[in-house]
């Protein structure tokens, strides 16, 4: 018995001292780091091994707002061993995109999004090099220019019709008092927006489309798996043993997503083979065939092979294209979500955006994208729900590629860097006294817009990683809002106020509401070109 002891105790012995030399060499190691890089910027004190982590809580966009009051607008966190500097001001972020972009060009990649190494065949993940540029070009080329943008209209108009025609069943068979769920009408619309832009497929959300289903839940449940937070991300020690089974769980449902943009480019290839060879038995010589669609333009595409492939291949087509369907999605989803609370909240902001819609499109016709530029305050209530509800509050994380200096500290190389646009954006230096208030007016007077170069204002980041899909964003956001106000009386459910509305948030890969918001929508009678019908 007293032998069995003796071991239990040197057991617990060697591990208290492996445990106690692992936190002297960590400290040691934080410490020789410090010396050789100069002063690093300001923040909280952490605990040993796990630093900062329990510092952030559930909302640390919210935390780190509270810390720029005592730490300056340069915060500097351990994370685990994960070293990272938050920016919080206005004149941070300008220093950093203006004047050292390049040091932080690229993104921070956590553990679970390595998986086979998919995310260097993306925008939003790749590292900044030749094939970045080559899909950075192509995009701006073949789907985001305003030849493009104009082009794809009629597609984006069909899928917000689509989108009034659930809402106005739904309307029907829940009655006058039930609610529907705003944001996931939205979110489904998007997806079949882009599902008709890509695959010329505006059916990828709908009953009959089992298929279509599938990759749309597929892509909802991938979504909500890569931002949980991962142990691993912080200590790589952990790294071989996926502690969360969160690498294992997003390799399985990456799989089945590829597997379904797999089988819908080779059903194109066998269809393009089919058109080609009737075409030379019709013609007895080859034509070239008319692209439809962007699948088409990516799978014909021909590099140089200087800077970038010659051809893409259909590993990185597929990834590339998952890619864009959810970057497509969440954002637009997202802020129309917020937006609509918003109105709700404030009935005479809504009365506003409704009287200027029917002023300048009137009575018997539905909003069509060539309106938005005659509809400022749409388009301020929109500016107004990015500024107060970002859907990326931290923005994309990058990493310091190289040692920096920024505002006079040191950001040593392999530094994350997150930049807190949702405290800038309720900075009361900036914004004024009424800077929690949601008054589109604020927009009205200025010529503030969220291309990048306004830095107070950036909800779709800056730099070389801005969003590369901003110019579909400024017509999707206020034609599908624009499309509800017009379309619907919308009143909040039975119980709750204007006062009562819940703002909680919810942290996914999007900032969204924490109680999705449900309201219910009034049918109006139906006048000359409208989908909408009244019961």
């Amino acid at each position: 018995m007293s032998g069995t002891t003796a071991n239990q105790m040197s057991l617990v012995y060697t591990a208290l001292s492996m445990a106690v030399v692992t936190l002297i060499l960590l400290w040691r190691q934080r410490m020789a780091r410090i010396t050789t890089t100069g002063r690093l910027p300001p923040g909280p004190p952490g605990w040993p091994v796990v630093g900062n982590l329990f510092d952030l809580g559930t909302m640390p966009h919210q935390k780190l707002a509270n810390h720029k009051h005592k730490y300056g607008p340069l915060i500097w966190l351990r994370l685990g061993s994960l070293d990272t500097l938050v920016v919080s001001s206005v004149e941070a972020t300008m220093e950093m995109f203006k004047n050292h972009d390049h040091s932080f060009c690229n993104r921070y990649i956590n553990e679970a999004m390595k998986i086979r190494d998919t995310y260097k065949s993306t925008i939003s993940l790749g590292d900044y090099g030749s094939y970045w540029r080559m899909l950075r070009r192509l995009c701006a080329s073949e789907l985001f220019s305003r030849k493009s943008i104009n082009g794809t209209a009629p597609l984006r108009r069909k899928c917000v019709d689509k989108m009034l025609e659930w809402i106005t069943n739904e309307a029907k068979e829940t009655g006058s008092g039930g609610g529907v769920e705003v944001a996931r009408y939205v979110y489904a619309t998007c997806f079949n927006v882009m599902g008709s832009i890509v695959f010329s497929r505006d059916d990828l959300v709908d009953p009959d489309s089992t298929v279509g289903n599938d990759f749309f839940n597929f892509n909802a449940e991938l979504t909500e798996l890569a931002v949980k937070p991962n142990s691993a991300d912080f200590f790589p020690s952990l790294r071989w043993l996926d502690p969360q089974g969160l690498k294992k769980r997003i390799g399985e449902k990456q799989a089945q997503i590829l597997q379904i943009i797999g089988s819908f480019i080779e059903e194109r290839r066998c269809v393009t083979k089919d058109m080609d060879r009737n075409i030379e038995l019709a013609h007895n010589t080859k034509t070239e065939k008319k692209k439809t669609d962007f699948l088409d333009v990516l799978m014909e595409f021909e590099g140089n092979g200087k800077d970038g492939p010659t051809k893409i291949s259909d590993a990185n087509l597929t990834v590339f294209i998952l890619e864009l369907f959810m970057g497509a999605t969440e954002t637009t989803s997202t802020t129309i979500e917020w937006a609509m609370t918003e109105l709700l909240r404030n009935p005479e902001t809504m009365k506003k955006a409704k009287a200027e819609i029917s002023q300048v499109i009137g009575h018997d016709r539905k909003l069509e994208e060539n309106d938005i530029k005659d509809l400022p305050y749409l388009n301020a209530v929109i500016k107004e729900a990015l500024r107060l509800h970002p859907a990326a509050p931290l923005l994309a994380p990058r990493i310091a590629v190289t040692d920096t200096e920024l505002m006079g500290y040191r950001i040593p190389k392999d530094t994350m860097v997150l930049v807190n646009i949702w405290g800038m954006g309720r900075d009361p230096s900036v914004w004024g006294a009424d800077h929690l208030l949601f008054k589109p007016e604020r927009f009205l007077s200025s010529n503030l817009d969220y291309r990048g170069q306004n830095f107070e204002f950036i909800p779709f980041g800056a730099g070389r990683r801005i969003c590369p899909g901003i110019s579909m964003t400024q017509q999707m956001l206020p034609l599908a809002l624009g499309s509800l106000v017009q379309s619907f009386e919308w009143v909040l459910e039975n119980g709750i106020t204007p006062d009562t509305v819940d703002l909680g948030e919810r942290m996914g890969i999007t900032l969204r509401k924490a109680i999705p918001l449900k309201a219910v929508p009034r049918l109006v009678t139906p006048r000359k070109g409208f989908a909408v019908a009244s019961v």
